[in-house]
């Protein structure tokens, strides 16, 4: 492929701007651990949301979106629930403001909140940090796969194979990234994501519009399957390719988003399930933790995790919508010619070559490598976080100077880079990164993380061996089920059976230890105020102090929850419905969303409180 001059230019100006800024607000971010990595906690709401939009406005899940949309059509809206996406709602009615009222640094340290300070806290504080460790090598490898592929497809010049091209690239930009994010830390990623997400939401409308120019619906029905277009699904998928593109059905039954011989609809129940688990947990050690406990209160907690959706889904959506279309109406012959070895990951490099005009290119290059920079820099960003302050500074030099401090977490994210490359090189495919992410690792996740907000009895020993328990069987079982040793798991069967493991270790170890003091207790409840089962703390809280009222919200919370994934998902498929020209949906659409916001206006906008 061959870049204009003028796009090439584009590209350049922006990664520098970028390092620039890095380098530029340096002074003010390496002041202490609170500046590098929680900004001051002084950054308006909607700023570290617009930010934490961008963040996840990544370069590697718009190329699996746009594949996952081109084969499985409208239903492809539901598969996000994987991560899952709705987690955000949950975060949004309640959990962002319990996290935020902790005041800690890392999630790692809310962990002495929870459990106080003894061995059972110890272990479990260790044990976070493991997980989150291993999840942003696992991130930073899912990152690498995708802007190696992206930029080797897009990019004019080659250093070899296809495979070679693909890795040189991951590590140029990885690097390029890394050095401006090791420089201004939250500072430095929260301005260049604001940056990052105007060029995106600019570059997802002008996409959406051209494809909207270019393809008609009825040319669109002609070359997809009946009930492509439906979002909705009995127990079977029902999409057939059979006589448009036999490929994609060998492709969907290697994605097995199935269960028991073919059932969609199990696997959505699993789905389902397994999100609403994650979503209970809380958020994990990553960044979207970190922009919560960057807030300025636990109102503004819940408002900016309220924000990302409306930041975020519209304008990612016009985008792949848009490339969806164009891939299909004119990249079809050539995925018919490869075959079996059809590579959906091509469609977005392909609609982006074939369509975008000079100039608007290297805008929309530059949005998407900046999508790309922007998650891969709030992934490094989190990892020093845990290891500085949560290793070093806990147990190995409590008294180190800021100085010492900040020069260590350079280093620590100059590692964590060079894991993540490492991983990266590993892996096989982005599907196999993420669904390992999102099911086998997270398996392992929720057990002990969903006790420790809503149930007074569980401890420190029994957070650390469900953690740890869970962690391995994520590690292990993989491995197992690949070598034959066990039958063949894909990556949603395994999560009850991580899952089942990690509460067993939870709750064995929890009745095999002492409940943790009554002081800590007391003071997480009244300090968090999580609704439950903590009758018996409660009553001590009371005896202590008179005026102190439980947390009675838990139905207002799950009706919020409930209207607030109805919100969410009237803003992803409103974007679709009007790509595709499907004005009656698109209305309906509209109204969910009008409905709902009105709803949660009254519900929960107005209710929040410190």
């Amino acid at each position: 492929m061959e870049l204009h001059i003028v796009d090439i230019l584009i590209i350049l100006v922006y990664i520098a701007a970028t390092i620039f800024i890095g380098f530029y607000i340096r002074k003010r971010a390496a002041k202490n651990l609170d500046s590098y990595f929680l900004g001051d906690k002084g950054m308006p709401w909607y700023v570290l949301g617009v930010s934490n939009a961008s963040g996840m406005f990544d370069i590697t899940g718009t190329m699996w979106l746009v594949y996952i949309m081109f084969v499985y059509g409208l239903k492809s809206a539901f598969l996000p629930w994987v991560w899952p996406t709705f987690n955000q709602i949950f975060l949004m009615m309640f959990l962002a403001a319990w996290l935020r009222r902790s005041n800690v640094l890392t999630g790692a340290e809310w962990i002495t909140t929870r459990f106080g300070k003894n061995i059972g806290s110890t272990l479990s504080h260790i044990s976070v940090v493991v997980f989150a460790l291993v999840s942003v090598i696992g991130f930073l490898a899912y990152a690498f796969q995708g802007i190696g592929k992206f930029a080797a497809t897009l990019l004019p010049w080659s250093f070899g194979s296809q495979s070679s091209t693909a890795h040189i690239y991951a590590l140029i930009f990885m690097c390029v990234t890394a050095i401006y994010v090791i420089s201004g830390g939250m500072f430095s990623v929260v301005f260049t994501e604001v940056l990052q997400f105007i060029i995106m939401t600019i570059s997802s409308i002008v996409v959406g519009i051209i494809a909207m120019r270019q393809v008609s619906p009825h040319v669109l029905q002609t070359l997809v399957p009946e009930g492509w277009d439906n979002l909705f699904f009995g127990w079977r998928l029902d999409i057939d390719w059979t006589n448009l593109m036999p490929s994609v059905m060998d492709k969907i039954a290697a994605d097995d988003y199935t269960l028991f011989g073919g059932l969609f609809g199990a696997f959505f129940m699993m789905m389902l399930f397994k999100g609403i688990l994650v979503s209970l947990a809380g958020p994990a050690p990553n960044y979207d933790m970190q922009r919560i406990l960057a807030t300025r209160s636990a109102k503004e907690a819940g408002k900016m995790s309220g924000f990302v959706s409306v930041a975020l889904f519209f304008p990612r959506y016009m985008m792949i919508a848009g490339l969806t279309v164009l891939a299909i109406v004119f990249y079809s012959p050539q995925l018919n010619q490869m075959g079996a070895h059809v590579d959906f990951e091509q469609v977005l490099p392909f609609a982006i070559k074939n369509f975008i005009p000079v100039g608007l290119m290297g805008v929309l290059l530059a949005g998407l490598l900046s999508a790309f920079m922007s998650t891969f820099a709030a992934t490094v960003n989190a990892a020093p976080a845990y290891v500085v302050n949560d290793i070093y500074k806990r147990y190995i030099k409590p008294d180190a100077s800021n100085k010492t401090l900040i020069t260590l977490s350079y280093i620590i994210s100059a590692v964590f880079v060079g894991l993540g490359i490492l991983f990266g090189f590993l892996s096989e495919s982005i599907n196999q990164v993420t669904l390992w992410i999102t099911s086998a690792l997270w398996g392992g996740y929720a057990a002990p993380n969903v006790l420790k907000w809503y149930w007074w009895r569980f401890n420190g020993h029994g957070y650390f061996w469900g953690m740890i328990s869970g962690i391995l069987g994520a590690i292990i079982l993989p491995g197992l089920s690949k070598y034959g040793l066990i039958p063949p798991l894909n990556a949603m069967e395994s999560f009850p059976i991580i899952f089942g493991i990690s509460l067993l270790g939870s709750i064995f170890a929890t009745f095999a230890t002492k409940p943790e003091k009554d002081d800590v207790l007391v003071d997480f409840y009244t300090r968090v105020r999580p609704w439950g089962f903590w009758k018996p703390v409660h009553q001590k809280a009371v005896a202590q102090y008179p005026d102190f009222k439980a947390n009675e919200n838990f139905r207002r919370d799950m009706v919020n929850v409930f209207a607030g994934i109805a919100w969410q998902m009237s803003m992803l498929v409103m974007p679709v419905y009007l790509v595709i020209q499907n004005y009656t949906n698109f209305a309906i659409a509209i109204g969910v969303f009008i409905v709902t916001s009105i709803f949660i206006k009254f519900n929960w906008w107005n209710k929040l409180e410190d």
